[in-house]
């Protein structure tokens, strides 16, 4: 490289007009130099491009191909609250509006003119049966009909006849729902071996039967009756599989609506929900999976 001193200095390094050399190589060279990175950088991006393809390949339009979390379904419930803690006063109305509030916002969804459209929803019955089967979800069928849930089956939950869902009563009204799993069909119990005794009386056909009862001993005697309002007390098959967004964005999954008649009060009950099933699991990393606790305590003045 040369210095300050020499004979042209760096603007003669940067170009020789004489010798045509850029920054002391010829055209030539830097020629070669230019179609080695190009060729070097070509084969990297086809590479890349290449890769990209292939994992495309595997995976589907219709469902998730990879899940990191652990194995569905999941259960839940309507209203939430912080901590799962539902606490109010049916004598003071502000306590327990955001728990009604929420309810009718999440029931809109199925109230009977938002399920009128034929090309979107069929009649499927208010009573369990097998599966809807709507052919293969990679199929050339297109948008697939969905069941028509009527808010009606939820009884005095439905929130038709009591906006108040129970709340003012002292007898609250809790939704409860399936979480979407795309091509999932849940499986009932095929025996009692693994349900509790108490559950037993639930099972039927071609519903996935949903029982809830204290959490704790200690709460034993103190929940009273809980009423069951759905299809068969349960989930029912019909509703079943579900076709995902792609193929099902209208699809509503079946709810089972759950109204504690006589909790005690001015006591922290806790209750657990669970769902019963052949392909049903529970998770302790994951207290969704397959059931829900929720803490309950109806104050008075």
């Amino acid at each position: 490289m040369p210095s300050k001193n020499d004979d042209g200095g760096w603007k003669k390094f940067m170009w020789n007009s004489e010798t045509g050399e850029l920054l002391g190589r010829t055209g030539g060279s830097w020629f070669k130099i230019l179609l080695f990175y190009v060729i070097f950088y070509g084969c990297l991006a086809g590479i890349f491009i290449g890769t990209i393809q292939a994992m495309l390949l595997t995976l589907s339009n219709y469902k998730p191909t990879w899940q990191d979390r652990v194995a569905p379904p999941g259960l839940s419930h309507t209203p939430k609250s912080d901590k799962t803690e539902m606490s109010y006063n049916p004598d003071e109305f502000e306590t327990y509006l955001p728990y009604t509030k929420a309810l009718r916002e999440f029931l809109s969804k199925y109230d009977e003119e938002a399920q009128m459209d034929p090309m979107k929803f069929e009649d499927c019955g208010e009573e369990p049966a097998d599966y809807k089967n709507r052919g293969e979800l990679e199929s050339d069928m297109g948008v697939r009909k969905a069941c028509r849930f009527s808010r009606t089956v939820l009884g005095p939950c439905s929130g038709l006849d009591d906006r108040e869902f129970g709340f003012k009563e002292g007898k609250p009204c809790v939704i409860v729902k399936l979480n979407r799993i795309v091509n999932f069909r849940p499986r009932p119990p095929s025996s009692n071996d693994t349900i509790p005794e108490d559950a037993q009386h639930k099972v039927q056909p071609n519903v996935i039967p949903l029982f809830c009862t204290n959490k704790r001993e200690e709460d034993a005697g103190k929940i009273g009756e809980i009423k069951y309002y759905g299809i068969g007390g349960g989930f029912p098959m019909q509703y079943y599989p579900y076709y995902g967004k792609l193929l099902h964005s209208h699809y509503l999954q079946p709810l089972v609506a759950l109204q504690f008649t006589n909790l005690t009060r001015n006591t922290e009950l806790r209750i657990e929900c669970k769902v019963f099933g052949d392909n049903i699991d529970y998770s302790e990393k994951d207290r969704y999976q397959g059931r829900f606790d929720i803490k309950f305590q109806i104050n008075t003045s």
